[in-house]
């Protein structure tokens, strides 16, 4: 538990070294926090700040800088950040405007980037696993082209090689009948009635449609591995990252995305903003690198996240309202009919 004048002390270091990017001596300390204590007192106060791990001293210098649990207490404890109003979301509404998912979801990335001058993440909405339609057309000897087509109109293409050679005409009674009993179900739901069914249905019936299924669910998982990136190379002008090392590691993440899109996973779990701090997550074990996370929503359900990466040293309070508000923008695109 710090006292208030630790507090203030911490809360005023903290913001001058987000602003300006240098450690902070006591003799600013002293002018910006507004308290009368001699310089003294405050390289006590200071001291106690850094053995509770708050605060750290660099090597080549006698001022601090806030730690990771610095800047969490600081996130916790001190920041207010201001709500947005209808004015500001008609403002920044103009650059989102409704359309086709996969071009909300680039603009939101690129909008996120700018706005911060960091990295802009958003993965992309979850698809539904619903068959719409199915078709089977034959394209050589025991390979099938299957075609997948969702309630949103997108298709999914997936070449099937079969134990034997189908006639079109047999593909086309196949195409015919899965359509009239099986559409509209989610994959699993077919899944689920295909092993209650199978013993019912004609061998090549059953035969594809197991193949539909199988294929049909790895279209599916590949399409919700998505996530966006914009604006990697502003890493490269923060003055906090000079090791090309850890550069590196950070453009490696952004490059498999993997470790992102279990973040982002993460944090679409979580109602409204999440930050998370130098290594907190462990899932981007980057000490120099902060997240700040929000999910988005269509039609009232969590679809997707989105949020910005950048160095620990954020301005968190406009962070948070900049991830905030495209939330809600990227919400109302995406949930406005078409």
């Amino acid at each position: 538990m710090l006292d208030e004048r630790a507090k203030t002390l911490l809360k005023t270091l903290v913001e001058r070294y987000i602003a300006d990017g240098q450690p902070v001596g006591s003799r600013t300390l002293s002018k910006a926090s507004g308290l009368d204590l001699s310089p003294a007192t405050i390289r006590n106060v200071m001291a106690d700040l850094e053995e509770l791990g708050l605060i750290a001293s660099p090597h080549t210098s006698a001022g601090r800088i806030p730690t990771a649990r610095g800047y969490r207490l600081f996130v916790d404890t001190m920041l207010t950040a201001r709500p947005f109003g209808a004015a500001d979301m008609a403002a920044a509404g103009g650059h989102l405007q409704p359309d086709q998912p996969q071009r909300v979801i680039a603009t939101a990335a690129h909008m996120l980037s700018n706005l911060s001058n960091f990295v802009g993440v958003v993965t992309a909405p979850r698809k539904t696993s619903v068959f719409h339609h199915i078709e089977f057309l034959r394209l050589g000897e025991r390979r099938v082209l299957l075609i997948l087509v969702a309630p949103d109109g997108d298709v999914q293409n997936r070449v099937i090689f079969t134990a034997r050679d189908y006639t079109q005409s047999e593909l086309v009674e196949a195409t015919n009948f899965l359509n009239a009993h099986y559409a509209g179900l989610t994959i699993d739901g077919v899944r689920e009635r295909l092993k209650r069914e199978i013993e019912a249905l004609r061998g090549d019936i059953a035969t594809l449609m197991q193949a539909a299924v199988q294929a049909g669910g790895e279209a599916l998982e590949e399409s919700e591995d998505q996530v966006v990136v914009s604006g990697e190379r502003n890493l490269l002008a923060v003055q906090d990252f000079n090791d090309m090392g850890s550069l590196r590691k950070m453009f490696d993440l952004f490059e498999q995305k993997t470790q992102l899109m279990r973040l982002l996973d993460v944090s679409s779990r979580a109602e409204g903003v999440r930050i998370y701090i130098g290594g907190e997550s462990r899932v981007v074990p980057f000490e120099e690198l902060s997240v700040v996370s929000a999910p988005y929503e269509v039609d009232g359900q969590v679809v997707g996240t989105l949020g910005v990466i950048g160095p620990t040293r954020m301005a968190y309070d406009r962070m948070i309202q900049i991830v905030d508000i495209t939330s809600r923008l990227v919400t109302n695109a995406l949930s406005q009919p078409r």
